[in-house]
């Protein structure tokens, strides 16, 4: 990473900028890099290494995220005011550099507390889920779930909540097609997720996505554990809530009789999210996370990529290690589904990154998808699951969701994650039900100012205090130990309830 002494961080030797470690004044000389300082450069932000001639590629990693907009001598801060978004040719080279990964032993694997369901799958937690078919259940859901209180659960301890997961979609949309297949998988997903023990799915009975139709495209079918509430064939508000809180208290003892056991963390299936990405998060947290991703795929365990908006334009870093050539195709598909979806909007895959990505030091989306793609570390990419697929291929898959932390989150628990793995630079303060989170802080300064909200604070990787295999081993730990029923930061706060927001595609009408 570079002269710890040095105010900047140099990623690669061939790249023509540099990262600040920390705010850096102007006629400041980097001995090491042979400029000074032309203007301020803020921690987090990018600054020439030497003069840059207009139109030539800006290097970071060795790979570009744009063009320089002007001739620019070395010692000057680079950003979106000189830094061009335009299109880079990619070599995709499908499956080029797969090699499988070396397993650790059965024997020899991590391991951690889970809850082993009937069909073999684990869970971290032991939720009951009050499912909606539409929006037009939302009430009658929630106050079902919200008269089980601690107190009334107090006598169920291996029960983690009951929980209500509400949607807006549902009714007013179209009743078939592609749109309300993947609300009726996400529902669903939820449902039957391993955290799970148990789920009503309560409907008013008039609403475009029926409950029937839901479970018959599903799959699904009702047991002890899984039951459907109808509104309107029970007599209304007032009685359907007295039916689903005798429901959940008829599952509670079922669901309360699974208790945690020694299991092998190859029945880990973690999501990894980034949000409030910042000019430090693709050099600390992600690729921290990206070493624990490592460890755990040597363990057999599986983890989810997502936002394909941010891994354009280095994509190619996927498809290039992907386990099959057709793997490697799909993932370009999405790509190139998404760049037909927005053209012409002014959406992030078209250039522009959120205000607070660029207040962080993000010029563009090529430079937020660099450092977003390192969550998924070195590692083979085994499949790709359109969203809210269940997931069943072990190792390093790919979910096509869009870049909004809470609907790509969603999507990924909904495909079977128990447990979602989130950076963040600027300070999301995301939290999950029924998959806890892991919250981790690429820099120091906001991780103090933060730390009610971060778990682990990456920001010692740009302070030079730990390596980026040091914090990897930290982090998988840390998922090992949350896991087995250590609460997150997000749990404690009672942060997650509201984070269920299904992918919002499709003609409502």
């Amino acid at each position: 990473m570079g002269n710890i002494m040095s105010p900047f961080i140099r990623l690669n030797p061939q790249d023509n900028v540099i990262v600040a470690r920390r705010d850096v004044p102007a006629g400041v000389a980097v001995a090491e890099e042979g400029f000074t300082t032309r203007t301020e450069v803020p921690a987090g932000y990018k600054v020439a290494a030497r003069d840059i001639r207009k139109g030539e590629k800006i290097l970071k990693y060795n790979t570009c995220i744009g063009f320089a907009a002007e001739d620019t001598s070395a010692g000057t801060m680079m950003h979106s005011h000189n830094i061009l978004f335009d299109h880079v040719d990619l070599d995709y080279a499908y499956g080029r550099d797969y090699h499988p990964v070396k397993l650790v032993e059965p024997d020899k694997r991590a391991t951690f507390q889970g809850y082993v369901r009937p069909d073999g799958e684990v869970g971290t937690r032991n939720y009951i889920a009050v499912m909606v078919a539409s929006n037009c259940a939302a009430t009658v859901a929630r106050k079902i779930a919200n008269y089980f209180t601690e107190e009334r659960l107090a006598a169920y301890p291996n029960v983690s909540g009951v929980v209500p997961f509400i949607t807006g979609l549902g009714c007013g949309m179209e009743m078939t097609g592609p749109f309300m297949d993947l609300l009726r998988r996400t529902i669903m997903g939820y449902a039957t997720n391993p955290n799970v023990g148990a789920a009503l799915v309560v409907a008013l009975g008039c609403e475009r996505n029926n409950i029937d139709g839901m479970f018959e495209f599903t799959g699904m079918k009702e047991s002890e554990t899984l039951k459907k509430l109808v509104i309107q064939d029970v007599g209304g508000t007032a009685k359907a809530i007295k039916a689903g809180i005798d429901e959940i208290t008829r599952m509670l003892p079922i669901v309360n009789r699974c208790e945690r056991q020694t299991v092998s963390a190859e029945h880990l299936r973690i999501a990894l999210e980034c949000g409030g990405s910042d000019g430090f998060s693709g050099l600390s947290a992600n690729p921290a996370l990206g070493r624990a991703v490592d460890r755990l795929v040597e363990n057999g365990g599986t983890a989810i990529l997502s936002e394909t908006t941010e891994i354009f334009g280095v994509e190619y870093t996927l498809t290039r290690r992907a386990r099959t050539p057709e793997i490697g195709r799909k993932l370009t598909d999405h790509i190139a589904w998404w760049l037909k979806y927005n053209e012409g909007k002014d959406c992030q895959i078209n250039g522009r990154v959120s205000p607070g990505n660029n207040k962080g030091g993000l010029a563009n989306v090529l430079e937020k998808s660099l450092g977003g793609v390192k969550k998924g570390g070195e590692t083979p990419l085994n499949e790709v699951y359109d969203y809210a697929e269940k997931v069943t291929e072990h190792g390093l898959v790919f979910m096509n969701t869009p870049g909004y932390d809470p609907v790509a989150t969603t999507g990924q628990v909904a495909g079977g994650a128990n447990m979602v793995c989130f950076t963040t630079g600027r300070g999301s303060c995301f939290g999950g039900v029924p998959s806890p989170v892991l919250k981790l802080a690429s820099n120091t300064p906001m991780y103090e100012r933060m730390q009610g909200d971060m778990d682990l604070n990456c920001g010692q990787v740009i302070d030079g205090e730990k390596s980026l295999d040091e914090m990897g081993e930290m982090i998988f730990r840390r998922i090992l130990e949350i896991a087995s029923g250590d609460k997150s930061k997000s749990e404690a706060l009672g942060v997650g309830e509201e984070e269920f927001v299904p992918w919002p595609i499709g003609v409502l009408a």
